[in-house]
């Protein structure tokens, strides 16, 4: 059976008339139509009344006046969707063209917003390792240098210096002159102390008035010694700070590395120690650490303690030392002398615990009650018929120079009523060269409410002969070890020029520490004003001194403690004349 085979002829024919270009396929493809829209638009064309083919001689306008009215009606949303289409890439262009520009910014922005992290984290790192105020390292710093030097000095066998440095008696120019003054008194000092070590040295700041001076490679502990004695004396000259001369002095403890300690946190402990044993030792000193210090140091602890509760139980008493009028021998007042009753048969001196005391700040609240109490007793014996011309009581470097001296002074007088005239306030003379300009000034308050200005142990310290011009003084006593030296003829030759100077400048002249008739004897042919002493009579409690002036007053004699010691002789020396006060 043949097979038969069609060709579909007819289906060929319908496909190229369908491939045929339609005369509208020009506009369809200018409007970019779609094909399915197309063949609908085709149909509606062809189904419209007089629908026709248009004319494909005809341009483009004549064929479109000639599409029927349905046509063009179906053709509308054609049109309106091309404008739609145009609006809406208008639209999204500038939305775009926003977009770039917003993405231009925010790249800007997020440079910016990592350069000032940078920067911020650079300078919060350098915050967190270094002291705002001098800029020097801070302790956590000089730990970890620490600790590299001591890595160091193992593996090269070396040693490693750490040196505590403390700044004296800061805390009185804070009270004087304020926290200003403190603040730029530290920056000098840092700037000496950086000054004064090498570029491999690390110079940090602990607080407050502390720092610290590591020293990673050192031979031995007396080359740390010898940078410590450099650092003293460059701090020693004096700051210029807000128009103030400031004169401060270190105290500097040293521990070595492995001598002292394996680690740091030994080290540090160390060198405080050391530290604490310079300021006992009289400060502007160094001191390098040994272990017997800890037991000291434990003491001393013990002791403040002590002096808490004898603040607290009112432990401390006062002891009285007659002074003497050297030519006529008569009793003219007498020094209060601070001491600590322990117990019934344990009296401490000052000496004993006083330094303590300063260190810690309970000098303040113990001044002020022997202040008090030294004005009310002066006061009790005056009302009683005493003769006590003056009561005078030895006031610390750290109560003259706190912010609240003169109102304790001016409080004590108010409340028992003592004459101000009748006070002496005695200060040592080194205490007074710390800062001239207000210590003038509280002189001269003291000396505008009557109070006497002696200067203690006078010869001992740094003053001149302008400290006796500048300052309104109204007495000074020789020092006791000047006195004891009078069996000398060297010994001789300067209390009689302590004596002579004093004069020269209207002082009264007053000698501590006479315990010979020797001495004495001496004094008196020199003219010395006063004197004081075990053999004039040693300090007493105050019912002692009561029964000795009611003795005196019942014989009315001129008043001899130490016995008939005297041999009155008429007195050659010049009236005392007021001390003016040089010219403002």
């Amino acid at each position: 059976m043949s097979t038969m085979h069609f060709f579909p002829w007819k289906y060929l024919a319908r496909r190229a008339s369908e491939q045929r270009e339609h005369p509208l396929s020009p506009f369809f493809t200018t409007m970019k139509i779609s094909p399915g829209r197309r063949e609908m638009l085709i149909g509606v064309a062809k189904a419209a009344p007089g629908a026709h083919s248009p004319d494909p001689d005809k341009t483009f306008p004549e064929r479109r006046a000639q599409a029927p009215p349905l046509f063009r009606k179906a053709l509308r949303p054609c049109r309106n969707a091309a404008k739609a289409r145009t609006g809406l890439n208008a639209e999204m262009e500038a939305h775009l063209r926003e977009a770039n520009e917003n993405l231009v910014i925010a790249t800007l922005n997020a440079l910016m917003t990592t350069e000032a992290a940078e920067r911020n984290g650079a300078q919060l790192s350098y915050m967190v390792e270094h002291d705002l105020l001098t800029g020097l390292p801070n302790r956590a710093l000089l730990t970890d240098r620490l600790a590299q030097a001591i890595t160091l000095a193992l593996r090269h066998a070396n040693k490693v210096a750490l040196m505590f440095i403390d700044i004296d008696n800061f805390k009185h120019i804070n009270d004087s002159l304020g926290h200003a003054i403190g603040d730029q008194l530290l920056q000098s000092v840092a700037n000496r102390l950086q000054s004064s070590v090498r570029n491999s040295d690390t110079v940090s700041r602990q607080g407050g008035d502390e720092f610290v001076v590591l020293l990673p490679e050192v031979e031995h502990a007396q080359s740390a010694v010898l940078s410590a004695e450099k650092l003293i004396e460059s701090v020693s000259h004096p700051h210029v700070v807000g128009g103030h001369r400031l004169h401060v002095t270190l105290s500097v403890g040293i521990s070595l590395y492995p001598d002292h300690g394996a680690d740091a946190e030994s080290l540090m402990r160390n060198a405080d120690t050391a530290m604490y044993h310079a300021k006992r030792s009289g400060r502007n000193n160094c001191k390098v650490y040994a272990a017997s210090m800890d037991n000291r140091l434990a003491m001393r602890k013990s002791v403040e303690q002590a002096l808490r509760r004898a603040l607290e139980r009112h432990e401390f008493v006062l002891h009285y030392q007659p002074k003497m009028n050297l030519v006529t021998g008569s009793l003219t007042g007498a020094e209060a002398l601070l001491r600590w009753q322990r117990s019934e048969l344990i009296l401490n001196s000052p000496g004993q615990f006083i330094q303590i005391a300063e260190d810690c700040g309970l000098i303040l609240p113990i001044g002020k009650w022997v202040l008090r109490e030294a004005c009310r007793q002066a006061q009790d014996w005056l009302r009683h018929g005493f003769k006590v011309d003056r009561i005078a009581v030895n006031v610390s470097a750290v109560e003259f120079h706190s912010r609240d001296f003169l109102a304790d002074v001016r409080s004590a007088l108010e409340d028992t009523g003592l004459d101000p005239h009748r006070l002496e306030i005695e200060l040592a003379e080194n205490g007074l060269l710390q800062d001239t300009q207000p210590t003038l000034q509280t002189l001269y308050a003291l000396k505008d409410l009557g109070v006497q200005i002696v200067i203690d142990d006078f010869g001992t310290g740094h003053a001149g002969l302008s400290f006796l011009r500048d300052f309104p003084i109204d007495s000074i006593k020789i020092d006791r070890s000047f006195v004891q030296d009078t069996g000398r003829d060297p010994g001789k030759a300067l209390v009689t020029a302590l004596i002579a100077m004093g004069r020269s400048f209207d002082q009264r002249i007053v000698a501590e520490g006479i315990e010979t008739p020797q001495q004495l004897a001496f004094l008196r042919v020199r003219h010395c004003a006063e004197g004081q002493g075990y053999y004039l009579g040693r300090p007493m409690t105050a019912e002692a001194l009561t029964a000795l002036l009611a003795t005196e007053r019942d014989k009315g004699s001129s008043g001899n403690p130490a016995g008939s010691v005297f041999e009155p002789i008429p007195d050659t020396g010049r009236a005392r004349r007021g001390k003016n006060r040089p010219p403002s």
